[in-house]
């Protein structure tokens, strides 16, 4: 099947930005408190049920999150569709796995994962792929599997444009924290966890997450 043309764009543009990007933001830095005490939440559910792994950090980009999961007891490893950010990930962080992949068609079996994430990383698909994504990410888990979602929250579509050095347009579509649960809830997952929270500092949109459960038989 031939790729869509905004995953290709999408793709283009994170490789032109990708050392400026992994220079610009740095672990986890960007993230909030409230993103912070979401992501704690996530690693602790994790662990406390005695399965730190696997656990794919889908659009992982230059790989912060990923470390920063793997830095936390989690065989954490990362999935991402632009080459260019996978070598800024494998070269800041060497220890760790990553691979070029698509959300919507995971090179991952049937419930092979004990935790996945996708942060900020779904607004670069238009609503109709969406359940396809999501779908994917339940897929890949196994009962009683976290999914972790990190998103700006709105509706329509717009252009991030020149945000990481180079002046590079990157498509982006918001949702609201109802759509992300109408997402999880038809792909058969649980809600466990929702915040949504008013913008801080620079910040321009309320920005939202969401953790869910894939139901034990």
């Amino acid at each position: 099947m031939p790729e869509p043309t905004h995953l290709a764009a999408v793709r283009d543009g994170y490789d032109a930005v990708a050392a400026d990007y992994a220079r610009l933001v740095v672990g986890v830095d960007a993230e909030q408190g409230p993103e912070r005490a979401v992501l704690e939440l996530f690693v602790d559910l994790l662990r406390a049920d005695g399965t730190p792994g696997p656990v794919v950090d889908v659009g992982c980009g230059t790989g912060r999150l990923t470390a920063y999961l793997h830095d936390r007891g989690l065989d954490a490893s990362g999935v991402d569709l632009s080459p260019g950010m996978l070598r800024e990930a494998r070269a800041a962080h060497p220890h760790l796995r990553f691979a070029v992949g698509d959300v919507l068609a995971l090179d991952l079996t049937d419930a092979s994962c004990a935790g996945a994430a996708s942060w900020y990383s779904l607004l670069h698909l238009p609503p109709d792929h969406l359940p396809r994504a999501v779908g994917e990410l339940g897929r890949v888990l196994r009962p009683g599997g976290l999914l972790l979602l990190g998103f700006h929250v709105g509706r329509g579509h717009r252009i991030i444009s020149g945000a990481y050095g180079p002046p590079v347009d990157i498509e982006a579509w918001d949702m609201t924290l109802e759509d992300a649960v109408d997402l999880a809830v038809g792909a058969g997952l649980e809600v466990h966890t929702r915040l949504q929270r008013r913008p801080l500092g620079r910040e321009r949109r309320d920005q939202a997450a969401l953790l869910c459960r894939r139901p034990t038989p």
